[in-house]
């Protein structure tokens, strides 16, 4: 029996390993947060923190698969990697990393495995709040083995959503999306950690999650759990090829699917691709 041309059990190896491969994953990020000293950081770009913590956490990640799954390949947020790999994991050793270096208890693990292009597992991992949220398509998704539903909210006026913020779009798109998102009657509100942020859709928490521009590696594995949840994502990535490249992210609740993507939304995808239809037509 195979399932998206990969043997049942050869997906149950990785889902044991993408669990067990998480937590120590955390376990090790944790123990570096608690040691790290003010100010130690570097900046990749504006508002873009490095850590140390973050190449060693996905070097132990890196180690782990490889010893495990030698023919697998591995995308990740610090090394890179291929994407021709019919079997990827998509890392990021630490999502949140400006909150992490700044003592903020808001950040995560995040890993995809994705197989022809499409992702089939996921964990993400606050190890500060010990919250484990893992997910496998067309089965379950959970947060510490409690099965997870996004929220049943059907008013935007009563919603809160969450909007990512990226330099690799103007910023006028951005404010535009911020001014639409307040007249629909939304709390908007920032984690600055977009992992975190769409397992929080998947868990309720929230009832949406937009970025501009987000990389394979932050939000894979958040997308296939608000998908396992129940809720609606945008069309990012549609080829094992584009999972290269990024892409614009939207995530919701199905009660306010259709009045954050038609009418708060359409304002990034016509003014960013030059496209008069929805960028992010959602998917069930």
């Amino acid at each position: 029996m195979t399932l998206h041309d990969i043997k049942e059990s050869e997906l149950e190896k990785r889902e044991t390993a993408l669990h067990d491969i998480t937590l120590s994953a955390g376990a090790l990020a944790l123990e570096r947060y608690h040691a790290r000293k003010p100010g130690d950081f570097t900046m990749k770009g504006q508002q873009d923190f490095l850590t140390e913590a973050d190449a060693l956490v996905e070097e132990h990640i890196r180690q782990a698969i490889h010893r495990l799954f030698p023919n697998d390949g591995l995308l990740g947020e610090e090394t890179g990697g291929s994407v021709t790999n019919p079997s990827l994991w998509v890392v990021d050793p630490i999502d949140g990393t400006a909150n992490f270096a700044r003592g903020i208890d808001h950040f995560c693990i995040s890993i995809a495995f994705v197989h022809n292009g499409e992702t089939l597992l996921g964990a993400i991992y606050n190890p500060t709040t010990n919250e484990m949220y893992v997910a496998r398509k067309d089965h379950y998704v959970s947060k510490n083995g409690q099965a997870l539903r996004v929220s049943t909210i059907t008013d935007t006026h009563s919603s809160s959503f969450e909007l990512g913020w990226s330099t690799r779009v103007p910023q006028e798109i951005y404010l535009a999306i911020v001014s639409s998102l307040l007249a629909s009657g939304t709390n908007i509100r920032r984690g600055a950690s977009g992992a975190l942020a769409l397992a929080w859709v998947a868990e309720g928490r929230t009832d949406g999650y937009a970025e501009s521009h987000m990389n394979a590696w932050d939000c894979l594995a958040g997308l296939l759990m608000v998908r396992e949840a129940g809720g609606r994502t945008g069309v990012y990535p549609q080829t094992h090829e584009e999972i290269a490249h990024g892409g614009a992210i939207l995530a919701v609740a199905p009660g306010v699917a259709e009045q954050f993507s038609n009418d708060t939304m359409i304002s990034l995808s016509t003014k960013t691709y030059n496209r008069k239809e929805n960028q992010f037509g959602l998917t069930a």
